[in-house]
């Protein structure tokens, strides 16, 4: 049984893991008027629409299952989860994002969880990787290992919240290094949040480069399109 405690979104107290009833209903609302999304990159489209991003470049990763759309309240959710005091908020967000996982078509028994790596002045500030205990979370709960240290930073590169949409690829390219063969291996890589994808490709390529058979994203977030151009949020991806 949970101790009460205060709801993540709105400070009710409640016994339900940190997320009282009313604010789960609203997260699971603000998901429910997306009905069609991209079978690639988990993006919420038009009916009959082209994937804005995946029609103009195929990305690295196989599929993302999102366990949010980044807009009210969910993006208050992933803002104070990525505070400096936010650690404390992993255990429900990676519930989230298992139950998301859970209501697709499942993942292979092999998988490897691996979330992406925080640059220096990121773990700095915060004192903690969100992918990181995402993953630390998200591993019992779907009964798959995970291996922090597969995927390494080669440098610091920019924020990826400070550049355009144009800019984050070239600002990943060769930023991530695998360190292992992966020969026939099937890797769910671990993100708080998707924006462009270019994190998750960067990542993805270098993974199927070393032998990956298959590669996905399990993002607890995934930011939507507005009025033809994409939000810009306070995240890596």
């Amino acid at each position: 049984m949970h101790l009460p405690a205060p709801c993540c979104l709105c400070g009710v107290r409640t016994r339900r893991a940190r997320l009282c009833a009313d604010c789960r209903k609203c997260l699971a609302d603000s998901m429910a008027g997306t009905t069609t999304r991209c079978a690639r990159c988990g993006l919420g489209l038009a009916q009959g629409a082209a994937c804005p991003d995946c029609s103009v470049r195929e990305p690295a990763f196989d599929r993302v299952i999102a366990a949010l759309d980044y807009v009210s309240p969910a993006d208050m959710l992933v803002r104070r989860f990525k505070s400096a005091d936010g650690v404390t908020y992993a255990p429900v967000l990676a519930a989230l994002l298992a139950q998301a996982v859970r209501a697709q078509p499942s993942l292979a028994a092999n998988t490897i969880l691996v979330p992406v790596p925080a640059s220096r002045s990121a773990l700095a500030r915060r004192g903690f990787n969100p992918a990181a205990e995402l993953a630390r979370y998200l591993s019992p709960l779907l009964g798959l290992p995970r291996r922090p240290g597969l995927v390494i930073r080669t440098g610091e590169g920019m924020r990826q919240a400070s550049l355009p949409r144009c800019a984050r690829m070239r600002n990943t390219t060769g930023l991530y290094r695998c360190i292992d063969r992966l020969d026939g291996r099937h890797i769910a890589v671990v993100d708080d949040v998707l924006t462009t994808g270019s994190t998750l490709h960067s990542i993805c390529a270098e993974l199927k480069a070393w032998g990956a058979a298959s590669t996905c994203g399990l993002v607890l977030a995934r930011t939507p399109y507005s009025n033809g151009t994409q939000h810009v949020s306070h995240h890596s991806g």
